[in-house]
């Protein structure tokens, strides 16, 4: 399958890239870039290094909409900065990419966005782990997109408490009205939200066995996922480990059975105290065909297998 990730390239983001290089079944055509955990600009820097790093240096990386649609402009919550590091990679050394994203222009990520769904059809899934702002402003742009794209998103909480506020999770807040958007355009979308990510941890006796490859590329991705297992330990010390937030929306895009999910006509709440809410489309409930797919349980342990056996095997390359 062809494959675009559309990412606000942190440590879990960085963590997806490693999963879709891992898997055979995957032919990733581009990377596209979003803020959220770190501005535009360096999400896109750190994604161009994680591939280079990971021997996928002709995957190319388009620059998106630097900031939500309803506003101006965009800057990192110091919770985010806490999470992820300064740099969105939790200080971990890797080098400077040998190249620069296709083109700069803030915008560019849409374009690329609609066009590969023209291309590629069905033989396409967009896999989204920040905000929902590129996709949101590729249906605005060309409303055949939603008609044709096939979309697993990073994002939402149906049955659990969000993580920025009680009923928000924190790639739907950063832009409300985009993921509403997209939740009501019709697109194939299937949500993997903090319902089934925050059941998925990864602890230090983990990210040991990627330091004891021996590869730069096992030492970084030990370094950097040490950092984000630091700052659950101190925002959540409850979960024992680091959710794999964003690695398993792509693990789901390879293969839709590693979740349980519902089938539902999702909104998002864009007004009022509880903005930012993923729920059930009330105008809908009677709706015979529903629009989405919700994710409410994962098979933990076989995703978790997957994980470390598609992302260690890259690394020792």
């Amino acid at each position: 399958m062809k494959m675009i990730l559309d990412l606000d390239t942190g440590i879990d983001d960085a963590l997806a890239i490693a999963y879709a290089a891992g898997s055979p079944e995957v032919d990733l055509i581009g990377v596209t870039g979003t803020y959220g955990n770190v501005l535009v600009e360096t999400g896109v820097r750190n994604a161009l290094s994680v591939l280079e790093l990971l021997g996928l240096p002709e995957v190319p990386v388009y620059s998106g909409i630097p900031h939500a649609s309803t506003k101006d402009g965009f800057e990192v919550l110091e919770i985010s900065a806490f999470i992820h590091g300064e740099d969105g990679i939790g200080g971990a050394p890797v080098a400077e990419a040998s190249r620069t994203v296709e083109n700069s222009d803030s915008g560019d990520a849409v374009q690329f966005l609609i066009d590969s769904v023209k291309e590629h059809g069905d033989d396409l899934v967009i896999v989204a782990t920040g905000p929902m702002t590129n996709l949101a402003a590729a249906i605005e742009k060309d409303p055949s997109f939603a008609d044709n794209a096939r979309i697993v998103i990073m994002g939402g909480a149906l049955t659990v408490p969000g993580n920025v506020a009680p009923w928000a999770e924190a790639n739907i807040n950063q832009d409300p009205d985009a993921a509403d958007k997209l939740f009501r355009s019709g697109a194939d979308v299937t949500m993997i939200g903090l319902d089934v990510t925050l059941q998925t941890l990864l602890t230090y006796e983990e990210t040991k066995k990627w330091r004891e490859l021996g590869t730069e590329a096992g030492t970084f991705l030990a370094d950097m996922t040490d950092y984000y297992i630091r700052a659950y330990d101190t925002t959540a010390p409850h979960l024992g480990g680091c959710g794999l937030h964003d690695p398993l929306a792509v693990a789901v895009a390879v293969d839709p059975s590693l979740v349980t999910c519902l089938d539902i006509s999702m909104k998002v709440d864009t007004e009022g105290a509880t903005r930012g809410r993923t729920i059930a489309d009330e105008t809908k409930l009677n709706d015979p065909v529903k629009t989405m797919k919700v994710a409410v349980g994962v098979d933990v342990e076989r995703f978790l297998s997957e994980f470390m056996g598609r992302i260690s095997s890259r690394a020792a390359k």
